[in-house]
């Protein structure tokens, strides 16, 4: 009879599965690419070398990491039990609204002939279909002794340029600034709602972080419920033109992407008038709301509360993202 095998002589689960290494230090890192539109040039998992970020459906590991700022990951769930190779997938979030056509979270569209969109957790990016030509540098190269595409601007006006780039930046304004934290805050207006009625999203730019880091951030806002003939259902002081603000009987739950709140809310929403003046929101702040899912889970989502408007001549449509668009 042979010997009872002893536990400690049966192969381990690390020796049978065992994971191949895709990290090797010291870094040796290749020229860094030049990713398409659209694909964010990120540090790879090993944190040696810059890469293209992988997109939806591309394999990925430890060292191929998919794009963090469309929302993905690497899922392993296919590659049982080794789970060394995955693909990329996008996390479970809500999808987007244009024109009145709903787009699903991770869903690229082209709503315009010149540009390219991606609908990522709510909020819409474009890239352009035609690469524009680069501008030219306002340094001249010149060929000659010096090497070929060697710049002829001193090391004064490399800072100067350098130092005025800040100032293209979308966030930068003027004083006053506010420092908190030894940290400089700086912040672009809110855009305006990007539905006239109903639910939709408004972002800006903003440094008010832990890291002090320019980002945008996103909130919901909610300027006028969608009604039938609004100026019937509104009840415009006798003498006046305008009322400013309104609010239903009843309060509601607000529904966002197919999933609703957790709460009911009776919001202040601005009014109508019988000219052609509009009214926007003049003050409110900002709440957090909580929102639930079918099947899906639950989120929360900052979310502009109006408390008053004001009705002015000025009306545009926010909703249409490529009004101000020019063909260079």
């Amino acid at each position: 009879h042979s010997p009872p095998v002893q536990p400690e002589d049966k192969p381990s689960e690390t020796e049978v599965h065992q994971r191949k290494e895709v990290c090797h230090w010291p870094c040796r890192c290749p020229p860094v690419p030049a990713c398409t539109p659209g694909v964010s040039l990120v540090n790879d998992g090993c944190g040696c070398c810059k890469v293209c970020a992988k997109q939806a459906g591309e394999p990925c590991n430890e060292a191929d990491v998919c794009d963090p700022h469309k929302g993905l990951y690497c899922d392993y769930s296919k590659d049982e039990p080794r789970y060394e190779t995955g693909v990329c997938a996008y996390l479970i979030a809500v999808g987007c609204e244009l024109s009145g056509v709903y787009y699903r979270n991770g869903q690229t569209f082209q709503p315009n002939p010149l540009y390219k969109c991606l609908c990522i957790s709510g909020a819409i990016g474009c890239t352009p279909v035609f690469l524009p030509r680069l501008a030219t540098s306002p340094c001249p190269r010149v060929t000659g002794r010096k090497k070929p595409g060697q710049s002829i601007c001193s090391l004064g006006q490399h800072k100067h340029l350098q130092s005025t780039n800040y100032r293209l930046m979308s966030a930068y304004r003027s004083l006053p600034l506010v420092l908190k934290k030894k940290c400089l805050v700086q912040a672009t207006p809110w855009t305006p709602c990007s539905r006239t009625c109903g639910i939709g999203i408004s972002s800006r730019v903003t440094n008010e972080n832990t890291k002090c880091e320019m980002k945008k951030e996103k909130r919901l806002c909610f300027i006028q419920p969608c009604l039938n003939n609004m100026l019937k259902k509104i009840k415009i002081p006798k003498g006046k033109t305008c009322q400013p603000t309104f609010q239903l009987p009843t309060a509601e739950k607000l529904v966002f992407s197919g999933c609703s709140t957790t709460q009911s809310y009776r919001l202040t929403f601005c009014g109508v008038c019988l000219d052609k003046r509009c009214c926007i929101p003049s003050k409110s702040k900002m709440v957090t709301v909580q929102f639930e899912c079918p099947n899906e889970g639950s989120f929360k989502w900052k979310m502009m509360w109006i408390t008053s408007c004001v009705c002015q001549r000025i009306c545009s449509d926010p909703g249409d993202i490529f009004s101000e668009l020019k063909v260079l």
